[in-house]
């Protein structure tokens, strides 16, 4: 893998005050209705705020709910009460093609299987979210490149996903996230396909897009990857456990 120091910058779509609210949380529950008057809730009453260009991880046992909140603030779902706030706007009660609209603007998705389409360049896996929001196709093209420069693999933009190490292709998937320049980067187990060394050098990565400027949710099951994050939340029956300054970050 190539691990050349890079000096590209791919900043946030709007650098602010470090200390602004991009998440605010109030109250959010989400129930599912399980048939026979049933219901089960897997969020209860989470309150939470994260702040402009912060690093958070949030970790949880299965059924804990951490699934569900992700769910939620990657607005791939909506509560069934509370208020969601993200960037300074209420999406909590937006519909469907309003919350297409806010993933595709605001958030950048980094997930453990990477999601590329097998026949595809990197190059045009990056562009896709582009294609999507009608961005002309010169444009496009030179910002995709300039994602995949921010991830060290300009060298490898005509390579197709079999062409890839595990590593490279989590990078495409990365830059792929940050082409629209979204205000946070949701990241679901980052590493959880990947070796311990290169796993390592993923997140260093994402270290590098924090001090960059970016916002980073992280959401993990693994101690050791969460280390990496700033601050490290629990989630726990639906509820926040605790919150608290990562280990690494204790002074």
């Amino acid at each position: 893998m190539d691990d050349r120091t890079t000096t590209a910058t791919f900043a946030p779509a709007a650098p602010a005050e470090s200390a602004r609210d991009i998440i605010v949380v109030k109250d959010l529950w989400k129930t599912y209705d399980m048939g026979s008057e049933q219901q089960v809730s897997a969020l209860r009453g989470i309150s939470l705020r994260i702040r402009v260009n912060e690093y958070v991880a949030i970790m949880g046992p299965s059924g804990s709910g951490k699934s569900t909140f992700m769910n939620l603030i990657g607005c791939l779902d909506t509560p069934s009460k509370g208020e969601y706030w993200l960037n300074d706007q209420l999406v909590s009660e937006l519909d469907d093609d309003q919350l297409a609209r806010i993933r595709n603007k605001e958030i950048g998705f980094v997930f453990q299987t990477f999601n590329l389409l097998a026949r595809a360049s990197a190059l045009h896996n990056v562009e896709l979210p582009l294609i999507y929001n009608g961005t002309p196709a010169a444009e496009r093209i030179e910002r995709a490149k300039e994602a995949l420069r921010s991830v060290n693999l300009d060298s490898r933009m005509h390579h197709k996903p079999n062409e890839l190490s595990g590593g490279q292709r989590q990078r495409v998937a990365i830059a792929r996230a940050l082409v629209n320049r979204p205000s946070i980067i949701l990241a679901d187990e980052p590493t959880g396909n990947l070796d311990s060394k290169t796993g390592i050098e993923i997140m260093a990565l994402f270290d590098e897009l924090q001090a960059r400027g970016n916002t980073i949710v992280l959401v993990t099951h693994e101690p050791d990857i969460a280390g990496y994050a700033h601050r490290v939340v629990h989630i726990r029956d639906g509820e926040i456990a605790s919150d608290e300054r990562s280990k690494r970050f204790h002074v």
